[in-house]
């Protein structure tokens, strides 16, 4: 039975299916592969799935090395910019981070919190930051905070073509294959998710938009989700893509929309 829905599914998502078709598949194919989880439960991620891991995160999170990047990123919204506006005047309730990433038909593209917070400095004649800048990752900590529990709230218009068309320009990269290991998103977090890869469980996909910025304990530091879409390419030796390009905003418009109602959890810690 679960090979089977394993062959339905991708057969399913890589053709031109709607995107609430991709995500109705997708959900059953977890509820077959963990049927013990509910959607709420992939909010933890890895530690969904695995016991002994999640009982040192649990432990972890009593005291969160990201606590700083929370107080930091505040004290970062509620100072004046220079002509005496602040983020508030863009970002009346800073717990929003549940609504990104999200489409902009003005603009034409997927826009990002990170694009967003910067397209405020801007607004009030503030340079933007870095997407890797300590202050850029703060803030998203500070915002994802207060957004804890609300639920991701990433939606494809359906009057709006070129909203489906970045939406399948994500799909299609989680699924093509790349680089010298020939793997793909899907290779690990569907296929094989629950699996070990050396000493590591893979995670589920569902959920993987929802705890960033994430304090990894391998970096030794807050990082983003981009960051670590960077780091997959890497490993399995494919040319990485910069910070908020366009592809991996698509990625994680795909990705956040097949996540749609998990609560979030950022920021976070993982490994």
């Amino acid at each position: 039975m679960f090979a089977l829905a394993l062959l339905l599914l991708m057969m399913a998502l890589p053709v031109q299916a709607s995107p609430l078709q991709d995500q109705s598949s997708l959900r059953d194919y977890y509820q077959q592969r963990f049927p013990q989880l509910s959607l709420a439960d992939y909010r933890q991620g890895v530690y969904a799935i695995d016991a002994i891991a999640r009982s040192s995160w649990t432990a972890i999170e009593e005291f969160p090395p990201y606590e700083p990047a929370i107080e930091q990123g505040e004290a970062l919204f509620t100072k004046a910019f220079n002509n005496g506006s602040y983020f508030a005047d863009c970002f009346p309730d800073p717990g929003i981070a549940n609504r990104y990433p999200q489409w902009s038909k003005s603009q034409g593209e997927v826009i990002s919190l990170p694009m967003a917070i910067n397209a405020c400095r801007v607004a009030h004649q503030q340079p933007p930051l870095s997407y890797q800048h300590s202050d850029m990752l703060n803030m998203q900590a500070f915002m994802a905070y207060r957004s804890r529990g609300k639920t991701i709230a990433t939606d494809i218009p359906g009057d709006d073509p070129q909203a489906l068309a970045a939406y399948q320009q994500g799909k299609a990269f989680y699924y093509q294959r790349r680089g010298q290991l020939n793997f793909s998103c899907a290779t690990c977090h569907i296929q094989n998710a629950g699996k070990r890869i050396r000493t590591e469980t893979l995670s589920p996909m569902l959920g993987h938009t929802n705890n960033w910025p994430t304090y990894r304990l391998k970096w030794g530091e807050l990082g983003s989700l981009h960051r670590r879409f960077a780091e997959c390419l890497e490993q399995i030796r494919a040319n990485p893509l910069p910070e908020q390009s366009v592809e991996l905003r698509n990625l994680e418009y795909f990705m956040s929309f097949m996540g749609q109602g998990i609560p979030l959890t950022g920021p976070s810690v993982r490994k």
